[in-house]
């Protein structure tokens, strides 16, 4: 039975962070069911072409770079980085058949983008821009995971709040977090969340950075972009009746969060993340101390989640129950499906 993709096609996904491409090497990853490639040529420019050999179907991970073409290690077929086949040992003429295919790919803000979908739509200028990836003044040490579970339950993860004082309870969760509903806006790019609450105590993790005590106003701020699942985050604590969100942020502990979740299969996924602040600069070490408890915090949910998938395939067709506090979540996997299915429905004749 053919494939039905479960997510959007036509979008930039984050494919790595840049600098874990290096030079003269390989590097193989799977994107929304796709095994790909991705390499520098000679000037550092990236290339992705699809991990299969389009004689026998090998992977050209196994190859080896020649210059900047690609060379297939099990019958020789060589790849130049347009995707078109340049040579075949023993072989005069090469057909124009014999390519693999080419995906855009670019360069931005530390991170290597891809567009797995309709190459003729993609356009960079749609990248998202975030400011602090390239900003000294927010400084930050990219992460990345890799997760076995549905990039929609990821999803449905990072825009719900109701989870934190449970799941993150020694990290980033505060007893009353649950208990103030955020205010929702609706885009025409997927959901903006506004989620503040006043007089709570200081998450865990922020205890190792604040230079205050006591509890504090705190605010979550997103915008998540539906197309590439890319979310902003304007995060924060202040001094109690300092102004915070609701005003002045002089003292107040903030970082300008990066989250992109692609599909690798139906059940797997790849977690891009960085977490830029604004103090510190310049402090030997607190960039692996920050990550250190992104980390943490991350691999909380990631716990969780891995095993919600498995009880979830157990029984596919069983239904989730909705809560008041799943209304963001609820909107963005109806968002999805809506865009998956114009995706997949057959242009309409011309009359």
């Amino acid at each position: 039975m053919e494939f039905v993709p479960v997510w959007i096609e036509n979008a930039w996904y984050v494919a790595a962070w840049a600098s874990d491409i290096p030079e003269n090497t390989l590097f193989a990853r799977t994107y929304l069911g796709v095994p790909v490639i991705l390499y520098r040529t000679a000037d550092g420019t990236l290339t992705a072409l699809e991990d299969r050999c389009c004689h026998r179907m090998a992977p050209l991970s196994k190859g080896r770079l020649e210059g900047d073409a690609v060379r297939c290690m099990y019958h020789g077929l060589k790849f130049a980085p347009s995707g078109e086949c340049i040579d075949v040992p023993g072989e005069e003429r090469i057909p124009a058949s014999f390519r693999v295919r080419r995906f855009p790919v670019v360069e931005k803000q530390n991170l290597a983008w891809i567009w797995m979908g309709d190459a003729d739509r993609a356009d960079p200028e749609e990248i998202i821009d975030w400011p602090y990836l390239d900003d000294p003044a927010w400084p930050y040490k990219g992460g990345h995971l890799h997760y076995n579970a549905s990039y929609q339950l990821i999803i449905d993860n990072i825009l719900d709040f109701s989870h934190l004082p449970y799941t993150h309870k020694n990290t980033i969760g505060t007893s009353n977090y649950d208990e103030e509903r955020p205010h929702l806006e609706h885009p025409d790019f997927g959901i903006r969340i506004e989620h503040t609450v006043d007089d709570t105590p200081l998450a865990p993790m922020n205890k190792a950075f604040a230079t205050f005590e006591g509890n504090v106003d705190r605010w979550s701020f997103y915008d998540f972009y539906t197309r590439g699942n890319v979310l902003l985050g304007d995060f924060g604590s202040a001094p109690l009746g300092a102004g915070g969100h609701k005003g002045s942020r002089e003292g107040a502990l903030q970082f300008r969060h990066f989250t992109v979740i692609t599909p690798e299969t139906e059940k797997t996924a790849h977690y891009h993340f960085a977490h830029p602040r604004n103090f510190g600069i310049g402090v030997e070490g607190l960039d692996d101390k920050v990550i250190e408890y992104i980390y943490a915090a991350f691999h909380e949910d990631k716990d969780i989640i891995e095993a919600q998938q498995a009880r979830v395939d157990l029984n596919p067709h069983e239904p989730m129950m909705a809560i008041s506090a799943d209304k963001a979540l609820s909107h963005i996997r109806r968002q999805i499906e809506r865009i998956v299915v114009t995706e997949q429905s057959p242009p309409a004749a011309a009359e």
